[in-house]
């Protein structure tokens, strides 16, 4: 009789909500991040990232063992150098961190897939993404040479996939060129295809030692009011051969998301960045939301845009609820 009462008919249990839900959210979809630093025996808490650690990699085999039990699909290695230099040397050295923990994590979880962050803000004394010149600007080219040899020496570590995130011009297919030229044909390249300047990365400066040292990054990553440039950007990764591609962040930008993921078809990733996983926590920490509620509803927000996997923390909580 009254049509606009329908939609409340299917409102009203659990068991219904379930029924038509529009949007799954589960443990395949998410990716944990991890911070490895170079020594031994190092577990360190990260104050600005509650329940996040900083590990050595002869600390990863457990933790690898832990994830893949939980059946998250996969882990996101940042490395933390012990030495830094204003070229990025330890980025691309054979037993750097990253490698180490690579191989540390395939021999204790074969099955988990590894991917590695290739860039150089953690590995340069100056803190910034690559190769700076007399007048503290990024070259871009003489960037790339590294960021080829960095992404290489992942795949010959054992890396499953190689994630630039730089943001350097043209870095895809030099890296997919380093990696067929290295018999790495098969090793697929996540690209952070639109990743943006944004003021929500700061617990991650801390926890990776990567705060530039001078300046900011606002003349290679992207403007947050820009949507169009986004499309322009994934476009270019695409054309280049990248086979996964990147929003970074998310929750700020559900609009670029949606919108990439409506004009291409390949899979698209989403990163909940630290900002926003901190943001959370704080507030739980107050008692101002309730932190499994929010972390459940934001990364269903995150799938809904459009995102087909999403990099979070909060991975190992969320896999417990939605398994």
């Amino acid at each position: 009789m009254f049509p606009e009462d329908r939609p409340r008919r299917l409102r009203q249990n659990a068991a219904m909500r379930r029924m038509v839900r529009e949007t799954s959210l589960s443990v395949d979809d998410l990716i944990y991040p991890l911070f490895v630093k170079e020594g031994k025996s190092i577990r360190e808490a990260i104050s600005a990232m509650p329940g996040q650690i900083r590990y050595s990699p002869d600390q990863l085999a457990g933790e690898a063992k832990k994830i893949a039990s939980m059946g998250i699909p996969a882990v996101l290695l940042f490395g933390i150098p012990r030495t830094k230099d204003k070229f990025g040397t330890q980025a691309h050295k054979s037993d750097g961190v990253v490698q180490q923990a690579i191989k540390r994590i395939k021999d204790a979880a074969p099955d988990l897939l590894v991917i590695t962050d290739v860039c150089l803000c953690e590995y340069t004394s100056h803190g910034h993404c690559g190769i700076l010149n007399d007048k503290g600007a990024v070259e871009n080219d003489e960037t790339l040479d590294v960021l080829a040899k960095t992404a290489l020496s992942h795949a010959k570590a054992g890396a499953d996939i190689v994630a630039p995130s730089d943001m350097m011009d043209g870095r895809v297919g030099v890296i997919r060129e380093a990696l067929d030229e290295g018999g790495f044909e098969n090793t697929p390249i996540m690209s952070y295809s639109a990743k943006y300047a944004s003021a929500f990365y700061g617990p991650f400066r801390e926890a990776a030692g990567s705060a530039p040292a001078f300046g900011d990054r606002k003349a290679y990553q992207m403007d947050p009011a820009n949507v169009r440039e986004a499309l322009r950007e994934v476009r270019l990764d695409v054309e280049e051969s990248a086979d996964i591609i990147m929003v970074k962040p998310a929750m700020p930008y559900l609009d670029v998301i949606r919108t990439v993921a409506d004009e291409f078809d390949e899979p698209l990733c989403a990163y909940q960045v630290s900002g926003e996983y901190a943001m959370i926590k704080a507030a739980a920490a107050q008692g101002w939301l309730d932190e499994k509620a929010c972390m459940i509803e934001s990364l269903t927000a995150v799938k809904r845009a459009g995102a087909d996997m999403i990099i979070t923390y909060f991975a190992p909580e969320a896999a417990e609820i939605v398994g």
